[in-house]
């Protein structure tokens, strides 16, 4: 996913280290309390109040009542303390159902909220690369996987682990008092657990991990059966049989996979019930049982109490010892989230620096070349555009066009070379201030559930909003359609909050990103594809709105239609990530190279346009 954080584990690691996993839940826990310190301090508290309840009843409460009535001690001050033991309990389970029922629940749901909240903002800052990237996907999906759930279970467990501690102890500072032989029965729940339950929980975490790419192709499956984006595909063509394969092929192989490690954790999990809870249960019962029955050398209250400690130790060490494997568990699970939370962003976008003139003089790039995945698709590029020009990037598909727009915005830095804005390399600016520089339109560009006008305006604020956004729209040639809906620039768009929401056609949502892009005030407007999805009558009209817009701006923009380029000032012919040609139109024409051989090919396509005897100005 990029470059790792310092201390943070290799992804490609499936065991950490103890100094890793605590880690892990230490930053688990500081994450929670900087969320909701109330779901720190309450589960403190709430853990402390039931181990003492234990440590109460069985090492204090029994030997005070039965030691004083096996003592002959007076019978009314007997009752005063059970009554006022009777208290204490009901305040306290008073206090643990309060933040059981109240407490816990509000914060949980604050806690999702504010770990989302920076889940979100992280996805949003991460370097563009990563979504092309499928392992990101993999290590987000585990990271966003029940994190508010984890985290607040790691809370919890940390507090289990510190009070339960204390309790253990305690109990067998008793336990010895009365024998001190008898504290050798925590071997057994030891083994149980340390040793059984661990590896049943590290062979969960490798199920898990071969069953996450499967989650993905499930996930994203039953994504598309819901979501409105291939309703029509998947009606009119046989494509879902193939969903259907991937779906049921997914399946199979988390089948396989739960097949695969079904027999080791029923096999672990037998043991670590057996050493857990049998032998300690029973161990204790027939080793008091002999000692007061056979040796007869402790008492019927002292076997009584005995046998009260070492059930409490049983459920005490029980609960300890489930609080370190939870620990370990989702320390191990909270690795992805530390991880991504903590990645370090090659760009990040509060990057500093100077801030750019507003006055546009020339963008350049100077001898670049950047790789993807090492393959090189951008190879020792140059060429510059100047204040006012109009220029245009065209090529076969996989020339490189987009990859080079992605470079100019660096949303990619480039491996080799320089791209300079005014004459002084991009990397120097600040990086929000630089973007603002460029107004784009992408070809992958995407219609939010939102407003017509949310989704031009795109979260900017000007004066006069409304008539703003309707010159955009009258700009691109979609306003005529978006007068015609019942609440014209205030209607949702999409059904997916709002089943009265529209549904544009393709055309009509290209020409909506198109005016996001006219009405931005930028002094470089970019135009990636605009027309893609246009006929040809439509695309000359949109291109001439652009030409216009050309006045005023520096103009570039990527079309596989030759017939849109004819007026603009430079064309760059690429190939391969190569500029193999460079002129106006005319000039290619004349130099017969590619250029003017893809234009011929195109001709017939355009030829129609053409003989209107309109001209693009």
């Amino acid at each position: 996913m990029g470059k790792e954080s310092a201390g943070e584990a290799s992804p490609k690691k499936d065991k950490l280290s103890f100094k890793q996993v605590a880690g892990n839940n230490i930053f688990a826990v500081r994450l929670g309390g900087s969320i909701s310190r109330s779901i720190v301090i309450n589960s403190f508290f709430s853990m402390l109040t039931g181990y003492f309840e234990w440590v109460f009843f069985d090492g204090i409460f029994m030997k005070r009542v039965i030691g004083g009535l096996d003592a002959g001690e007076d019978y009314k001050t007997i009752l005063i303390f059970i009554g006022l033991s009777g208290l204490f309990f009901f305040i306290s389970n008073a206090y643990y159902q309060y933040c059981e029922n109240v407490v816990f629940p509000l914060e949980r749901t604050k806690l999702y909220g504010g770990i989302y909240s920076k889940l979100y903002r992280k996805a949003a800052n991460v370097d563009l690369k990563c979504y092309e990237d499928p392992d990101f996907y993999n290590r987000y999906t585990m990271a966003i996987d029940g994190a508010d759930i984890k985290v607040a279970d790691i809370i919890k467990n940390f507090w289990g682990v510190i009070v339960g501690a204390a309790a253990t102890a305690y109990v067998f500072k008793l336990m010895f008092d009365i024998d001190k032989l008898s504290v050798l029965f925590i071997i057994f729940p030891l083994i149980g657990n340390f040793v059984f339950a661990n590896l049943k929980n590290k062979a969960e975490f490798k199920r898990y991990k071969e069953q996450a790419p499967n989650e993905k192709v499930i996930n994203y499956v039953s994504r598309m059966m819901y979501l409105p984006d291939g309703a029509k595909e998947i009606r009119l063509s046989n494509i879902f049989s193939i969903m259907k394969r991937q779906f049921r092929d997914a399946t199979k192989s988390n089948v396989k996979v739960a097949k695969k490690y079904s027999f080791v954790n029923m096999h672990l999990n037998f043991w670590r019930i057996t050493f857990t809870f049998t032998a300690i249960f029973e161990g204790v019962l027939l080793y008091a049982s002999y000692r007061a029955g056979v040796k007869g050398s402790i008492s019927l209250a002292q076997l009584t109490i005995m046998s009260s400690l070492m059930v409490a130790s049983t459920w005490i060490l029980i609960g300890l010892f489930d609080s370190i494997m939870a620990l370990n568990k989702n320390g191990i699970f909270i690795n992805n989230l530390r991880g991504f939370l903590e990645y370090k962003e090659e760009i990040p976008e509060d990057l500093d620096g100077d801030i750019p003139s507003g006055e546009f003089e020339s963008i350049e790039f100077r001898n670049v070349s950047f790789s993807y995945k090492d393959e090189r698709t951008i190879k020792d590029l140059s060429f510059k555009i100047n204040k006012d020009e109009i220029a245009a990037l065209v090529g076969h598909n996989g020339a490189g066009k987009t990859t080079i727009i992605k470079l100019m915005l660096r949303l990619y830095d480039p491996n080799e070379g320089m791209i300079l804005y005014n004459g002084r390399d991009i990397k120097t600016y600040n990086l929000h201030a630089y973007r603002e520089i460029f107004a784009t339109t992408f070809q992958d560009f995407k219609i939010f559930g939102m407003t017509i006008k949310e989704n031009i305006l795109m979260g900017r604020h000007f004066d006069n909003e409304d008539e703003a956004v309707i010159r955009a729209l009258k700009r691109a040639g979609v306003y005529d359609k978006v007068v015609t809906l019942k609440d014209g620039i205030n209607t949702m768009m999409t059904k997916e909050f709002d089943e009265e929401g529209a549904v544009l056609s393709g055309g009509e949502s290209q020409k909506l990103a198109v005016a996001r892009t006219f009405l931005k005030e930028s002094p470089v407007k970019i135009f990636d594809e605009p027309s893609s999805a246009l006929d040809p009558i439509a695309e000359y009209e949109l291109f001439k709105n652009i030409m216009k817009e050309g006045k005023d701006h520096t103009m570039l923009f990527i079309s596989h239609r030759l017939s849109s380029v004819k007026n603009c000032d430079k064309v760059f012919m690429l190939e391969k990530g190569r500029l193999i040609e460079e002129g106006s139109h005319e000039e290619l024409m004349k130099l017969d190279g590619q250029y003017a051989k893809m234009y011929r090919r195109q001709a017939m396509n355009y030829l129609s346009i053409e003989e209107e005897g309109e001209v693009i100005v």
